[in-house]
């Protein structure tokens, strides 16, 4: 009878550690736990996010869930023949970046080599004009059904997927939603460093929102680096521009909506924020898609770029 008390009692005692090990184990997983650097927030209404790794060759995907950004699943690519990092117009090089896949092509009338389908990306972005690169037609499409097994570095600058991993993600790829970030090799951090990190970005874009809601000139304008650019504007020429918007337009509110946020795959201290911003004013509602390029410099952010469609 005393032995089976002492069983009886040690059972629990000997699970429970195992219950007690498990937890520990599991905190210190999710502590330790490592994820791409570029993803930093997404809205529910983007499901996939997909990261070229060139190092490895890989298109990896990646899916928002409740755990957090978590891959998916992976497959080959081939990239431009010289490589990456695109500057010019027919260096054949692949662009290192943050890109959005604006449309879908019907590829039957194109040339063999694009396969069954084929998806422009956004080459050249407001960053890309910002630092001079040219060039244009940098798409993620299929290969030749005759010569279906293209090397790593075979296309002209474009991601070249094979047909059967394009009809899979047909549904995947979404105009102007599925971010596709292109990097030389994938750099991690621990959830963490994103947390702190979207905590802080999202405290400056607040900010900045409210000193434009408020039509405070001056706390606007220091958000933006003496060396921005957009378009043709230059910092002064854009603060002027706003002068005047801020004279003329009284608003009585901004409301963004989808926002994403990204860390640059090439500069660790630049940022993207994208989304779309509706201002409201007496005399109506102005809604467009607008992205902000940031650089964080000494724990200060600064928009260098930006655009709206």
């Amino acid at each position: 009878m005393k032995i089976m008390l002492t069983k009886l009692f040690f059972l629990p005692v000997f699970f429970s550690s195992f219950a007690l090990a498990d937890n520990i184990y599991n905190d210190q997983h999710q502590k330790t736990k490592r994820i791409p650097a570029y993803v930093i927030d997404l809205p529910s209404s983007v499901s996939d996010i997909f990261i070229a790794d060139a190092a490895s060759e890989t298109m990896f995907r990646y899916s928002k869930t409740r755990d957090g950004i978590i891959k998916k699943d992976e497959r080959y690519m081939s990239i431009g023949l010289e490589g990456v990092g695109k500057k010019f117009s027919g260096d054949q090089k692949t662009p290192l970046g943050i890109y959005f896949i604006t449309k879908k092509l019907d590829t039957s009338n194109l040339a063999p080599k694009y396969g069954i389908a084929a998806y422009p990306l956004d080459y050249p972005n407001a960053w890309d004009k910002y630092n001079g690169r040219t060039g244009y037609g940098i798409w993620i499409h299929g290969v030749d059904e005759k010569k279906p097994n293209r090397p790593p570095q075979d296309t002209d600058g474009c991601l070249a997927l094979s047909n059967q991993e394009l009809l899979l993600l047909e549904k995947n790829l979404r105009p102007d939603v599925t971010p596709v970030i292109v990097t030389r090799n994938i750099n991690w951090v621990s959830e963490e460093d994103i947390k702190r990190l979207r905590f802080d970005f999202q405290k400056a874009l607040e900010m900045w929102r409210i000193s434009l809601k408020e039509g405070d000139l001056s706390t606007y304008l220091s958000f933006y680096d003496k060396k921005f650019q957009s378009g043709d504007m230059d910092f002064y020429q854009w603060s002027e521009y706003q002068s005047k918007l801020f004279e003329n337009v009284k608003i009585e509110d901004i409301v963004f909506e989808n926002m994403m946020m990204f860390s640059d795959p090439e500069e660790s201290d630049l940022f993207l924020s994208k989304f779309t911003q509706t201002v409201r004013t007496i005399d109506g509602s102005l809604k467009n898609n607008k992205r902000l390029y940031w650089r964080l410099s000494s724990n200060q952010w600064y928009i260098v770029s930006e655009d709206s469609t």
